[in-house]
């Protein structure tokens, strides 16, 4: 039995960020629950590249829509898990390309008068965020939501160290 407690304390247990992710879209009225399940499924599952991106009659807007909804749940999780003052502001900025890399970009507003700062620069070639199931786009998932909360928390402790210094 301890052997068995041991192996599971070594993999630290990720979320359902697919549930998840079709949770952030049907909880503010943004898809219904059977859409919004079929979005996730027909985007993030299949061949390279994604199709769904590359065809439409607006493909920068449908890719940074697409961005949007795989980043905005981590980056709203990860606020939760790290205590931001109420005056800060988590924002996403993407740059899109259709050729090459696309830039997804999480900044951190931490109040008036202080400097932003850049929590993440992520670079991804939207039509290739495809996966070949679920356990590896939770562990892509899991990866980002990690590096967001360690550098919100590294952020908000120096801005503790300079709030101190000031004083």
């Amino acid at each position: 039995m301890a052997k068995k407690l041991t192996a599971a304390r070594k993999h630290p247990r990720s979320r359902n960020w697919i549930a998840y992710l079709c949770e952030s879209l049907v909880t503010p009225g943004t898809m219904p629950t059977w859409e919004a399940a079929t979005y996730l499924t027909e985007n993030l599952f299949g061949d390279k590249p994604n199709p769904r991106l590359l065809t439409p009659v607006n493909p920068h807007e449908v890719t940074a829509q697409f961005l949007h909804r795989l980043y905005q749940p981590l980056v709203e999780a990860a606020s939760r898990e790290v205590k931001l003052p109420s005056s800060s502001i988590l924002h996403i900025f993407t740059d899109i390309s259709l050729t090459g890399h696309s830039a997804v970009l999480v900044v951190l507003f931490p109040g008036p008068n202080k400097l932003h700062q850049l929590l993440m620069l992520d670079a991804a070639k939207a039509w290739d965020l495809v996966f070949p199931d679920a356990e590896s786009f939770n562990a892509w998932a899991e990866e980002r939501y990690r590096q967001l909360v360690n550098t919100l928390r590294s952020k908000m402790t120096e801005c503790e160290d300079d709030l101190l210094t000031a004083i």
